[in-house]
């Protein structure tokens, strides 16, 4: 309770029972351990519910190393809002899993970051 209600008689104040009140307290810690398994139960069933979801509107890519792509271009590539968004084209040299290629350009020169935002290059 806050002062204002002690000084006040307020109704909270004047119904107040300390042994009642410690009572609940000790049924609300005991009760603890199970809200906080349903939290950690409904936090996981969201998670699956909003993979789930991602999932099913993925398109899966395939790049064979011999084909050429082009790759999302880093926010301090674009200078302003007509810049393109993407660059390229690179061609991948190894595919290291989970969708992510070792890149380099069409000169021979390597890119030194591994690329997962790829989309197909067509001429």
């Amino acid at each position: 309770m806050i002062p204002v209600e002690i000084q006040d008689s307020s109704p909270r104040f004047l119904n107040f029972v300390a042994e009642e009140s410690n009572e609940e307290r000790k049924v609300n810690l005991d009760l603890l351990n199970e809200f906080r398994e349903e939290a950690r139960i409904g936090a996981k069933a969201l998670k699956r519910r909003v993979e789930y979801k991602y999932s099913s509107k993925l398109k899966p890519r395939q790049f064979q190393v011999v084909d050429l792509v082009m790759r999302k271009a880093h926010p301090y590539q674009l200078e302003n809002k007509l810049s393109p968004k993407w660059t390229g084209p690179f061609r991948g040299t190894e595919a290291l899993g989970n969708g992510a290629y070792r890149l380099e350009t069409l000169e021979g020169g390597a890119i030194p970051r591994n690329a997962t935002n790829l989309k197909f290059y067509f001429n």
